[in-house]
């Protein structure tokens, strides 16, 4: 082992056990030096290796400092089966890949980092960004695409802002995303909901509220919704968005899992929207993590102004960095190669997913397609809530289906299921555990 890298790992034993904290400073360069025999270019070796795995700072004329000296996490090993996580699996993703594009992206946007952001987003992410849209069968302007801070705030935008037909109730199917449903709980929008089953919904019903009631916008999730798993087929999209144009009224379509969908021939409702009334999201939370907080709006004509001007006094722009390193990751084609890699692998849980539903609870309703997320409809007789205690016994965890409903919306009885954060060999086990637990007596009413 040559002298400086003696020097680097005595140097990172100490920061990672702890004789080094966050903060404390390094002794100087002359006692190193004299510490390990050894000239001061030899000391400096060993610090810029510390300092560019981001373990240590120099400041000028002062001295170097720890950075933090937390080690790295590492995925836990446990015997736990998390049905209840939608949260995409932390330790699959690519991260020294991202961590170039950051350090890059700070490099290459220094200036940037020091004013405001652009009113749509940084422009070059636009650029990637509209790229990208193609690949899901998006095709639109740049000055339609909006980068915003997550699904999530594009939600919160359109359901405040004005829009060209006065309307102010806003539809969404039930079951539903939960946060959006939180959203309407604390804001009190004026709202009102429709069932989604796993056969879909009835278009009558939809053209009835369609044509009764004050709909500003209808909110659905045509691909693998959220929480059933369902698909829209194209015959249902057609129809949906022929009763739009009918009654004026707009599609908010979250495409998040648009990754994800194993039918290539499943296009997206905004792909054959003529008449500009559909609004097309898409998110990163899923293909990347939440954390990055960078989501896509694909707005029509009429509604890109007044989405412009809610948007500049929300946040002005979403972050900057995240925005740089999400354009140099797209460009450079780690995504595409990370999108492939990370797809095969859910949709292999998804696979064995879907079989084991089949083989252990083959008379309960349920989702056919392959998605990392599914459900069961449970009889009358099951009590759903002791169902979950006496799994969570065996420690299966399991989500009630509260959240995804509005209030006072009537609750169907449905069982979630997810396999984001469930290994492989796990998820038969898991499923074969629920079809015990649903056949036993204490579990029923």
């Amino acid at each position: 082992m040559l002298k400086y890298e003696i020097i680097y790992f005595n140097l990172l034993n100490q920061i990672q056990l702890g004789a080094l904290q966050a903060g404390a400073k390094l002794p100087s360069i002359r006692q190193l030096s004299r510490e390990f025999s050894c000239s001061k270019s030899t000391i400096l070796t060993a610090l810029r290796k510390l300092e560019n795995q981001h373990f240590i700072y120099a400041q000028p004329k002062s001295g170097y400092y720890v950075v933090d000296h937390q080690l790295p996490s590492t995925p836990n090993t446990s015997n736990v089966i998390d049905f209840a996580t939608s949260s995409p699996s932390w330790y699959a993703f690519p991260y020294k890949d991202f961590q170039h594009c950051i350090n890059k992206a700070i490099d290459t946007y220094q200036a940037d980092l020091f004013r405001y952001g652009t009113p749509k987003g940084l422009p070059s992410l636009v650029r990637e960004a509209q790229k990208l849209l193609e690949t899901y069968q998006v095709f639109t302007k740049q000055e339609n695409i909006f980068i915003t801070s997550g699904v999530q705030q594009s939600l919160f935008l359109l359901s405040i802002m004005p829009f060209p037909t006065k309307r102010t109730t806003i539809l969404v199917e039930q079951p539903s995303y939960h946060l959006y449903m939180d959203y309407f709980k604390t804001y009190q929008v004026p709202v009102v909901g429709i069932k989604r089953t796993s056969k879909g919904i009835d278009l009558q019903e939809l053209e009835t509220i369609f044509s009764k009631q004050n709909i500003k916008f209808f909110y659905t999730m045509p691909r693998l919704q959220n929480p059933l798993g369902t698909s829209f087929c194209k015959k249902e999209k057609d129809d949906i968005r022929r009763l739009a144009y009918k009654y004026s009224v707009y599609i908010v379509e979250d495409d998040y899992l648009a990754d994800f969908d194993l039918n290539t021939k499943s296009d997206p409702l905004f792909t054959d929207d003529m008449e500009q009334h559909v609004i097309y999201l898409k998110s990163f939370s899923k293909i990347m993590f939440p954390g990055l907080r960078i989501g896509l709006a694909v707005l029509p004509n009429a509604l890109i102004d007044s989405f412009q001007r809610h948007k500049n006094t929300a946040d002005i722009d979403s972050s900057m960095i995240s925005q740089a390193a999400l354009e140099l990751y797209l460009k450079s084609g780690m995504f595409e190669r990370y999108q492939k890699v990370v797809s095969e692998a859910y949709t292999q849980r998804a696979n064995i997913l879907q079989q084991s539903i089949t083989k252990y609870l083959p008379d309960f309703q349920a989702s056919t397609v392959i998605c990392m997320h599914s459900h069961i409809v449970l009889p009358k007789e099951i009590n759903t809530n002791r169902l979950i205690q006496h799994l969570k016994l065996k420690k299966i965890y399991l989500d009630t289906i509260e959240r995804n409903y509005l209030y006072g919306f009537y609750r169907e009885r449905i069982l979630k299921l997810n396999v984001s954060n469930v290994e492989d060999y796990k998820i038969e086990k898991g499923i074969q555990e629920i079809a015990h637990a649903l056949s036993h007596p204490q579990n029923h009413f």
